[in-house]
């Protein structure tokens, strides 16, 4: 059985103003002092606005849920007392209270000082999933053979297309920030390990990065945990669409190993091609075309359906087919986030918006 796990990023915002809230350090101890909560589940972030969560090793998505719904209540709850709240988006949509104070750490400082404009316009949320791979010889193998569908995942997962009050035109902005630090992107294709390592080691020795804190690939190995960790996502409006997420990367991941232990090739991708569907996957979400494993434009919905049908047999054997194509299908009906967050800005304006975020963050 792989295992797996999600990270969540929110955002503090005071519920008046609906200016950023810079009081992740009291909000965390607040949410740290619930009797449900355990050590290292919330976590601070790079901007003082911002709170992650982490939950245990799962085996299953209803444990996912589970975990994730707790956390997000806990967080909820802590914002509230702390005359804030939380939202699930991958950008703030308004404009007011930027640049947010940086959380006071070493590493933080460092990367001020190295970037201070990308520090301060990072004030971006994602949702990372975990899953467990037997060593990192196959790790590599994993993060080779999903690359190819990380453009997909990013369409589906776009909720980020609001920045400083106005409509970016990107259904995932987040993307876009995130893709202008100098290792990111789609990871490159790695021979082995060996090679994984190398470039790793030439990154840290030339100083181009001073930790691999600073691998911002879509999807890398972890350091802490024997797992491939994917990056590509917005953090989503409800949790269940997070749910949806970890169970299909959960099925990618496993397709993958099954494709490797088969002795299979992995799709090496040219770099500029790979590079050019993830800029059209965060400009047009699910609301375009997207380009198919294959080069060709396709209508956004075909493209989600491949993904379906390539991962049908690890969704399967998990008993997760029925509740991941469920949720792929009130995706593709309902819209992304994105799509909601622009609906909402359409008929209600920026304070709707921030409304719908708010209640969503916390929707069973």
């Amino acid at each position: 059985m792989t295992t797996v796990g999600v990270e969540e990023e929110y955002l503090l915002i005071d519920p008046v103003t609906g200016r950023l809230a810079a009081r992740g350090a009291k909000v965390r101890a607040a949410a740290g002092l619930a009797p449900f909560v355990a050590d290292n589940e919330i976590q601070a972030e790079l901007l003082q606005a911002q709170v992650e969560v982490a939950t245990p090793v799962c085996a299953t998505l209803e444990e996912v849920g589970g975990h994730l719904l707790r956390l997000r209540h806990a967080v909820a709850q802590a914002a509230q007392a702390c005359g804030c709240r939380i939202i699930a988006g991958g950008t703030p949509p308004p404009a007011e209270g930027l640049p947010v104070p940086v959380t006071d750490k070493a590493r933080y400082r460092e990367m001020q000082r190295q970037a201070p404009q990308l520090v301060a316009e990072q004030m971006v949320n994602g949702m990372h999933v975990h899953v467990a791979v037997p060593d990192r010889h196959m790790g590599v193998e994993v993060l080779n053979r999903i690359r190819p569908w990380l453009p997909t995942l990013t369409a589906m997962s776009a909720n980020s297309p609001l920045w400083e009050g106005h409509d970016t035109g990107f259904a995932s902005w987040r993307t876009i920030v995130f893709d202008r630090w100098p290792v990111s992107g789609v990871p490159p294709y790695f021979a082995d390990e060996a090679d994984y390592d190398r470039r790793v080691e030439r990154l840290l020795s030339a100083g181009v990065i001073s930790d691999t804190g600073q691998l911002y690939w879509q999807a890398r190995l972890s350091d802490n945990y024997p797992t491939v960790e994917v990056r590509c996502l917005d953090v989503q409006l409800r949790a269940d669409d997070a749910v949806m997420f970890a169970g299909l990367i959960r099925a990618l991941a496993d397709t993958a190993m099954r494709e490797a232990a088969a002795g299979r090739t992995a799709p090496e991708g040219e770099p500029e091609f790979v590079r050019a569907t993830m800029w059209q996957a965060a400009r047009h979400g699910l609301s375009g075309e997207l380009v198919d494993l294959g080069g060709r434009r396709r209508p956004a919905d075909e493209v989600v359906y491949g993904l379906l049908e390539y991962v049908g047999p690890a969704l399967e054997a998990y008993g997760d087919t029925r509740e991941v194509t469920a949720l792929v299908h009130r995706l593709l009906e309902r819209g992304t986030g994105a799509e909601l967050q622009r609906r909402t800005l359409a008929e209600g304006g920026l304070d709707a918006v921030i409304r719908m975020i708010v209640d969503a963050a916390v929707a069973p």
